[in-house]
């Protein structure tokens, strides 16, 4: 290794390992913090609370790495997606980062969480209190997640299910698509971009990556699920595999239904035709 490269190496590392230990203690006092005001407040306040405290975390440590200069971000295009009711957001699953840049830009977001990690007693503090919802079966996450956005609540879930194992996505799970149809929400495609294995599915969890990492999120189309599901999901795969991979192309499709723009604003009603 070069001297002068010794200076930079050892400021990289640092960076490296206190973004474990951020998530480390802080995650575990605000576990304990949480799951005692879980037990004190009134059930009105636990969520809103829950979720907007998560969120500040988050904005916390991405402010901090940015700032070292370790992390460069482009995350602006989530902000669009703030008091957006009722709204499926689902991005793909690079890496484990993913829901802390969603959650960090749109704060009030419900998500669905591991039921092994909801019933952890430190980790699952947060989740409790935010209200998260926990997968233990089909039917009632379904249940729960409908509800959440008939309830004018946003939320995130990752259609390939767990993070992506090849490029550009997995095949997709249609549990998110049948949540979309129960609640007859629309369907928020976000693209997550980056050009490291950092924290990806298989990436040794202390493995030190290349720095600078550069993460880039776009919003796609607002899309309604309508029709067969087993189509629907086939057609925004498709999507997805075309948009991450660069070379987007239109495709005629009777079931992939989206608004006129790809920007989210205001709720307007969403074209139907086909």
């Amino acid at each position: 290794m070069n001297i002068r490269r010794i200076p930079r190496a050892a400021y990289e590392s640092f960076w490296h390992y206190f973004g474990f230990l951020y998530f480390g203690a802080v995650g575990a006092l605000y576990g304990i913090v949480a799951g005692v005001l879980h037990l004190i407040l009134p059930a009105h306040l636990r969520a809103p609370l829950g979720r907007r405290l998560i969120g500040f975390l988050f904005r916390g440590f991405l402010r901090i790495m940015t700032a070292s200069g370790v992390m460069k971000l482009d995350l602006t295009a989530l902000d669009a997606l703030q008091g957006q009711p009722g709204l499926v957001i689902a991005p793909n699953h690079p890496c484990l980062l993913d829901a802390v840049f969603v959650i960090a830009h749109v704060p009030e977001v419900s998500c669905i969480m591991k039921a092994e990690i909801w019933d952890n007693v430190v980790l699952g503090g947060g989740a409790r209190l935010a209200g998260y919802i926990r997968n233990d079966s089909v039917n009632s996450m379904v249940r729960a997640s409908a509800q959440e956005l008939r309830d004018g609540r946003a939320l995130l879930v990752f259609p390939e299910g767990t993070r992506t194992r090849r490029s550009p996505v997995n095949h997709f799970k249609g549990g998110f698509a049948l949540i979309a149809k129960v609640a007859r929400a629309p369907v928020q495609t976000v693209f997550i971009e980056t050009d490291s294995p950092f924290l990806g599915k298989g990436w040794p969890l202390l493995k030190k990556p290349r720095f600078p990492l550069v993460y880039r999120a776009r919003l796609g189309k607002r899309l309604t699920v309508d029709g067969d599901l087993k189509q629907f999901m086939h057609q925004l795969e498709l999507y997805y595999r075309d948009e991450l991979s660069g070379h987007a192309t239109e495709r005629p499709s009777p079931v992939l239904h989206s608004s006129s723009s790809p920007r989210p604003g205001p709720p307007r009603e969403l074209d139907q035709s086909s």
